[in-house]
């Protein structure tokens, strides 16, 4: 039987972006820069309780950019994973994107349907995973988060982190908007 999930982004969902130089902050590279976002942990287990699947679903450009290696950005996804598991978060699944429209690594380069706000990644874990997507949400902090959500025909909450407002516009109508992933689970939940 089919079961509802929460797709969440990792960065300013999960984990907290990092200082990027002079540029506004963005992925962490390196483990170490891991750190868990405010009611990322609170969040995670609120909608696990309430018996949805818990998928990562997140776009990774930086080695199509040639900023970072793959390994590099494995490593910082085992890293999270990790925290996560250390403090008693379940993950049913993880998808990552490391394609970018205008990367500079020919393998990694060009248009794909997995990266957000295409719904790739949403609609391959449905497959995979069994999930019932009209029962699911999506939780991510920019709006293509909430694009990927609307094109898979999931229900959308957007947090505003403050690290990631460079990516988010007021075109974009998600059904929740939220500070952290604590405060988006609430609403999902009473929702539910």
């Amino acid at each position: 039987m089919s079961r509802a999930a929460i797709f969440l982004d990792r960065d300013g969902v999960l984990n907290d972006p990092v200082p990027d130089g002079d540029g506004p902050p963005e992925s962490p590279y390196h483990p170490e820069d891991v750190h868990l976002s405010t009611g990322a942990v609170e969040g995670a287990r609120a909608l696990r309780a309430a018996g949805f699947a818990l998928v990562v679903v997140t776009n990774q450009p930086a080695a199509a950019k040639g900023t970072a290696t793959v390994a590099a950005l494995m490593a910082v996804n085992s890293r999270v994973r990790e925290v996560l598991a250390d403090a008693a978060v379940e993950l049913d699944g993880w998808y990552t994107c490391l394609h970018h429209p205008a990367g500079t690594v020919p393998e990694l380069s060009g248009p794909c349907d997995c990266r957000k706000p295409a719904a790739g990644m949403l609609l391959q874990a449905a497959r995979e995973l069994d999930l019932d997507l009209a029962a699911s949400w999506i939780v991510g902090d920019s709006d293509s988060d909430v694009g990927a959500g609307e094109r898979a025909g999931v229900r959308t909450a957007l947090v505003e982190h403050p690290g990631s407002a460079h990516r988010r516009s007021d075109l974009v109508a998600p059904d929740v908007r939220a500070a952290d992933l604590a405060e988006a689970a609430a609403a999902i939940v009473a929702a539910a």
